[in-house]
C-alpha cells in the first residue's frame, strides 16, 4: 500500500484492493463476485457506450471515533438508483443486494478507510451499465452492477469554506422532464463546459437556472442549492433537480434545529433576500456560497461579506457530520455500522 498523507487527501481516484460485481442476464441477477482488476471487459458495441444506458450513485463510509466504520443512508441511494433504473429501462438492484455489495466493498478495502482525525472518508461508487452489444436504440439485455471505493478528501480545496459561484444562461444542465432527476452520466457531461468556463473566470462552480424559462433556481453545478432567510431553510423544487440525499437529511436536521423548511420553486430575484446560501451534496456535504455573480445583469448576490460560513450553515454542517461520525445519537437510523 502506498503511503498516503490522509490529512492532505484531495477528492479524486486512488486504486484500492478490489471491487464487487454482479451481472444481470436472462432476467435475473447472478452471484456477487470480487475482482481485483480496475478495468471492465466491455464489447465495443455495448449499449452504455453508445446510448448512455447507465446510472450511478455516490455515498460515503466514515471511520468514527468509537472505532467503528459507518455507512451513511445507503438505503436512500438504493432507492434513487432504482428510480433511475425504471426511467432508463434497466433492472433494479434490490435494496438488500445494494447494501450487501456496498458493505462488502467497504470491508474488503478496510485499510483504505481514512482515519477519523484526518477529516477524509471512503467514497463509494455504485455503477449500473448496459453491457450487451447492440447497434440501434433499444434497451440492453445484459447489465453489470459494480461497486468500487476510493479514499477522498474535501471536494473543494479548503473544505468548509465559502466560495463564489457564477450564473450561466448559455448552458442547460437538464430539461424539465429530462434526466435531471436521475444520477446519470449525461447530466454531468452536459455540465463540463460550463464548469470549466466558471473555473477559468475564477469561480468555484457554475450556477444553473431552469432550462425552460431561466426564471427559477435549478442547481449549483452538480449540487443542490439552499438558502437561509428568517430562520427558514429554502431549497428548490423542480423536475430537473437530482433529489440529494444530503439535502433531504439537511431538511430534517433544519427542522430539528427549529427552522421552517420550504421545498418549492425559487425565483432568481429571491437570491437577494437570503442571509446565507450553500450547495449541498455527498462530496462536499455543504459548500457555503460567498456570493453568486450574474454577468448578464451585472448583479452580485453576496451572502458572506467576511468570507466565513454563516451560523445556520455551520450548525447544519456540524449536525450532519456528527451523525455521520456517530458522535451524537442517530435518531433516524441513517447510519449502518459495517465494521
Amino acid at each position: 500500500m502506498t503511503e498516503i498523507d490522509w490529512n492532505n487527501l484531495t477528492f479524486g481516484y486512488i486504486r484500492t484492493d478490489c471491487n464487487v460485481r454482479a451481472v444481470w442476464r436472462n432476467g435475473e441477477w447472478g452471484d456477487v463476485e470480487v475482482h481485483e482488476e480496475e478495468t471492465l471487459p466491455l464489447h465495443i458495441a455495448s449499449v452504455c457506450l453508445h446510448y448512455g444506458q447507465e446510472a450511478f450513485e455516490g455515498l460515503k463510509a466514515f471511520r468514527c471515533p468509537d472505532g467503528h466504520v459507518r455507512v451513511f443512508r445507503s438505503d436512500e441511494n438504493a432507492v434513487r438508483l432504482q428510480s433511475a433504473s425504471r426511467a432508463l429501462l434497466m433492472p433494479e438492484v434490490p435494496t438488500e443486494m445494494f447494501n450487501d455489495m456496498v458493505d462488502r466493498a467497504v470491508r474488503l478495502n478496510e485499510r483504505w478507510i481514512p482515519p477519523y482525525e484526518s477529516g477524509a472518508s471512503l467514497y463509494i461508487r455504485p455503477l449500473l451499465i448496459g453491457t450487451s452489444p447492440q447497434v440501434g436504440v433499444h434497451s440492453a439485455t445484459e447489465f453489470l452492477f459494480v461497486v468500487f471505493v476510493t479514499p477522498v478528501g474535501p471536494y473543494f480545496k479548503g473544505g468548509f469554506q465559502t466560495t463564489p459561484y457564477v450564473i450561466t444562461r448559455r448552458y442547460d444542465r437538464s430539461a424539465p422532464l429530462g434526466t435531471g432527476r436521475y444520477k446519470v452520466g449525461g447530466n454531468y457531461a452536459a455540465s463540463l463546459r460550463a464548469n470549466r468556463e466558471a473555473h477559468e473566470a475564477g469561480y468555484s462552480c457554475e450556477f444553473y437556472l431552469d432550462a425552460k424559462e431561466k426564471k427559477y433556481i435549478d442547481e449549483c453545478g452538480s449540487a443542490n442549492f439552499f438558502g437561509i432567510r428568517q430562520n427558514t431553510y429554502i431549497t428548490p423544487l423542480s423536475t430537473s433537480i437530482l433529489p440529494s440525499v444530503t439535502n433531504k437529511s439537511l431538511m430534517q436536521l433544519a427542522e430539528d434545529l427549529g427552522l421552517k423548511v420550504e421545498h418549492r420553486p425559487i425565483p432568481i430575484e429571491e437570491l437577494a433576500t437570503f442571509e446565507e446560501a450553500g450547495a449541498c451534496g455527498t462530496a462536499a456535504v455543504i459548500s457555503p456560497i460567498q456570493r453568486i455573480d450574474d454577468p448578464e445583469t451585472g448583479r452580485s448576490y453576496v451572502f458572506s461579506r467576511d468570507g466565513k460560513p454563516g451560523p445556520v450553515s455551520t450548525r447544519l454542517y456540524n449536525s450532519l457530520r456528527a451523525v455521520q461520525y456517530g458522535t451524537v445519537p442517530d435518531r433516524y437510523g441513517w447510519t449502518r455500522v459495517v465494521l
